[in-house]
């Protein structure tokens, strides 16, 4: 089982005390990256829920310790040199950042004994009742990492929802955002469970989204959602020194004049520097103290002199700018972008030397252009995925390496983050064996006026890498195109399109006689087809390529693809159909309908009618390419009243048989995708003597993905995996085992047959009596249980 897709941009990275290693929480794990080449060197397993903080235990370079803090409410110790896990902490409070200041001050040279180590760290708290967060559920407590027995009862700030901490790089200081206000704490120098630290707030006119503290000095910087940066100096100057009041060796007189603080602010001065258009998103102060780097939606690495205001730029990173983390190595530093992608930089000229790329992020347009963004498209072969980016761009990604591989650039786009989106790449889809690529792009109208619809036929060259072979303006005049399909064996494919037509294209090469030399290996149309001027909605072709299938609104029309024939006409479905797919080699068509009444329906060949149906709304569907087995994801309707781990389905079926062969409950299945995969080239030749095996694999709506063989017993391993994509859904417990529970040998396959049918049922009665004679209770027992659970208990009144 193999599972990636992970965020790597979570919470901020960190470098190992000699600079080699890049610890980058992906999820619930720790991957630990090489900085000389950017592999995966290990990771480090055990946590349940996805990280939100670590910490690299400052140390000699020898010595490799770091700590974890998760939403599952555990605080782990680990080696990761090993790697191992050291120590587990349990809080029982979901923890969403976490800070340990006694690392970064140094220890006192008279004290003979090693101080407890305390953490500080924002939980959520929720309700004993019903484990539901409290109104004001952000919580800033202390925990004792040394020798822990419980939280610390002593809470330093409740907040709306948990904030983020940011500490000071020599662990005096802590700080938080909360909407217009900065609360920063004095961290006491000999922390305790009830010690307090002293607070004070700043505040001003805008909302912060970033602070950062100055290595060596009192000075706090902070953006705020318009782009503008705040630098406070001396921030603290009468509460945090001593009680006399002595600042610098004189009085200071709180009606000095205090240039740029607002109100009773506790600092000497403020200034405000703005270049930023929009919300600044990275704040961090060099080493030294002499610079500041801020970043934000511009993709540009802004390099600030402190003194002066004077700034120098490392533009075009082509993402919004997350984190910025200096390495213990002062050639090195790292870049976090929202792109899923870390940049390793060379310093001090700011080169990126190296790249730690994951899966790009769903659009964050997606509900602008809801029905024109593509899915994600699959090679089954080389078990790739192919996903759009945020500037026009295609991702292929190795859904078995969990690495990025390289991006195709659809629609040349440099990375504006004001520009409006006028331009949609609406499908993706790649060839059988993967050696070629239809895209099509949307230009939006601007107030109704300038559309442009454009189909691209992409061909892999010699570095392996897709180029364009032909560009095709209009093809289906003003139309925009339903769906794209390519011949399994040959230079062959179909366009349908919304404007009651469909295209065959052929390549030139197909075209050219034997012997001649091939010039242009270009596309050009082939025949083009219609039927009752209906919207075509969707094309496949079949396993060996004799019968295209194109979906005309309700219907399906078969044709000969050579001859451009109108062979049959089957159908009709309650709404118009979505999606067609050929059942493998078998003689089944699948077809996907949406609307008030959807449908996934499965059609027989050789009779030409169909075979069976379910009122299902599917999101994906997907066949395997040698076996008749094909698998659909299944959403749930919102009015679901039914305790299932997750809002989607997924179901395996034969295609010749309605009930499900397994089912499994999935998480985030809106925008979802599936496919059946060969294995893992690289396994394939280790193990000679097994047959090749077919993979499943599910990506969800945030493309995280999990592959699983879905015929045997790993399938079945999905409940006890650590992501919570993915989960194995067992039926709930009814009739005789509501009762008496589980029998020592339960039927699971029949239990996992009976999903659909027994989930529409709110009797559970009807099934008390089922088992084996010889398993049951005695019948009077069984009845006076029976009759007991459909009387209503009432109490005497007392009079």
């Amino acid at each position: 089982m193999i599972s990636g897709g992970q965020s790597y941009v979570s919470c901020a990275p960190a470098f190992s005390n000699d600079g080699k290693r890049l610890l980058v929480c992906s999820g619930s794990t720790v991957s630990v990256f090489s900085t000389a080449t950017g592999s995966l060197v290990s990771s480090l397993e055990g946590h349940t829920a996805p990280i939100t903080a670590l910490v690299v235990v400052p140390a000699s370079t020898v010595l490799c310790y770091c700590w974890t803090a998760s939403v599952d409410g555990t605080i782990r110790h680990w080696d990761y040199s090993v790697p191992e896990c050291v120590k587990i902490i349990d809080l029982h409070f979901p923890i969403f950042s976490m800070v340990v200041p006694s690392m970064l001050s140094p220890l006192e040279e008279n004290n003979a004994k090693t101080p407890n180590v305390f953490s500080y760290v924002s939980v959520q708290n929720r309700n004993a009742q019903d484990n539901r967060p409290k109104p004001h559920c952000g919580q800033i407590r202390k925990c004792n990492l040394t020798n822990y027995h419980s939280v610390s009862n002593l809470i330093l700030k409740e907040t709306e929802r948990p904030e983020s901490l940011t500490i000071s790089p020599s662990g005096k200081f802590l700080g938080i955002k909360d909407k217009r206000k900065l609360h920063i704490w004095n961290v006491p120098k000999m922390d305790s469970d009830s010690a307090v630290s002293k607070k004070i707030t700043l505040h001003h006119t805008k909302t912060f989204t970033v602070l950062a503290f100055h290595p060596t000095e009192r000075i706090v910087a902070a953006g705020d959602a318009t782009g503008r940066i705040l630098i406070w100096r001396g921030f603290g100057a009468q509460k945090f020194l001593n009680s006399s009041g002595l600042v610098n060796g004189r009085l200071k007189n709180d009606e000095e004049d205090k240039p740029g603080v607002r109100e009773n602010d506790d600092a000497e001065s403020c200034s405000t520097w703005h270049w930023h258009s929009s919300g600044v998103r990275l704040l961090s102060f060099t080493s030294d103290g002499a610079y500041l780097y801020s970043g934000g939606k511009e993709g540009v690495l802004v390099l600030w002199q402190l003194d002066t205001g004077k700034k120098k730029f490392l533009p075009r990173i082509g993402s919004p700018l997350l984190y910025f983390v200096d390495s213990p190595d002062p050639s090195l530093s790292s870049i976090s972008c929202a792109d899923n992608q870390i940049h390793i930089l060379k310093m001090p000229s700011m080169e990126i030397i190296r790249s730690i790329s994951g899966i790009k992020p769903p659009l964050s347009s997606q509900d602008i252009c809801e029905g024109l963004s593509s899915r994600a498209a699959f090679d089954c072969t080389s078990g790739l995925v192919a996903v759009q980016t945020e500037n026009y761009g295609i991702q292929f990604y190795s859904l078995f390496a969990n690495c990025g591989l390289y991006e195709v650039q659809v629609c040349e786009r440099n990375h504006q983050p004001v520009d409006e989106v006028t331009v949609v790449v609406s499908l993706v889809e790649l060839s059988v064996d993967g050696s070629m690529m239809g895209t099509v792009e949307v230009k939006l109208p601007e107030d109704g006026i300038g559309g442009l619809v454009c189909l691209k036929f992409w061909d892999l060259d010699d570095n392996k890498r897709f180029s364009v072979s032909t560009l095709i303006y209009e093809p289906h005049r003003d139309a925009h195109i339903s769906a794209v399909a390519f011949h399994p064996t040959r230079h062959m494919a179909v366009s349908s399109s919304y404007g009651g037509d469909f295209k065959i294209w052929f390549c030139k090469e197909e075209i050219q006689q034997k012997g001649q030399m091939l010039q242009n290996s270009g596309w050009m149309c082939h025949a083009v087809g219609s039927y009752k001027n209906k919207a075509m909605t969707a094309a496949a072709f079949s396993a060996d390529g004799s019968v295209l299938a194109v979906a005309a609104d309700t219907v399906i029309t078969l044709w000969d693809p050579n001859n451009n024939v109108l062979v049959a006409v089957i159908g009709e479905t309650p709404m118009p159909i979505i999606s067609l797919v050929f059942a493998g080699k078998s003689d089944f068509l699948l077809s996907v309908s949406h609307g008030s009444k959807p449908q996934l329906s499965v059609w027989s060949m050789a009779k030409l009618a169909a075979s069976w149906s379910y009122r299902l709304q599917i999101e994906a569907v997907s066949c395997a390419i040698d076996l008749s087995y094909f698998a659909v994801l299944a959403l749930f309707p919102e009015s679901n009243e039914y305790t299932f781990k997750g809002d989607g389905l997924i179901l395996l079926f034969n295609v010749t048989d309605p009930i499900p062969v397994a089912s499994w409950s999935v998480t985030k299945a809106k925008g979802g995708g599936l496919a059946f995969l060969k294995e893992d080239p690289s396994e394939r030749a280790v193990s000679d003597r097994k047959p090749s095996q077919t993979l499943l694999a599910y990506i969800n709506g945030d493309r995280e993905y999990v592959i699983f063989h879905p015929y045997g017993k790993e399938a079945c391993e999905l409940s006890t995996i650590r992501q919570d994509y993915v989960v194995f859904e067992e039926t709930g417990q009814f009739g005789y085992t509501s009762i008496y529970g589980e029998l020592p040998k339960f039927d699971l396959k029949r239990n996992t047959a009976s999903l659909i049918s027994s989930a529409a049922s709110e009797r559970p009665w009807e099934t008390i009596f089922s088992g084996s004679s010889h398993m049951l209770p005695p019948l009077t027992k069984l009845c006076s249980e029976f009759l007991e659970s459909l009387l209503e208990k009432r109490t005497a009144a007392v009079e």
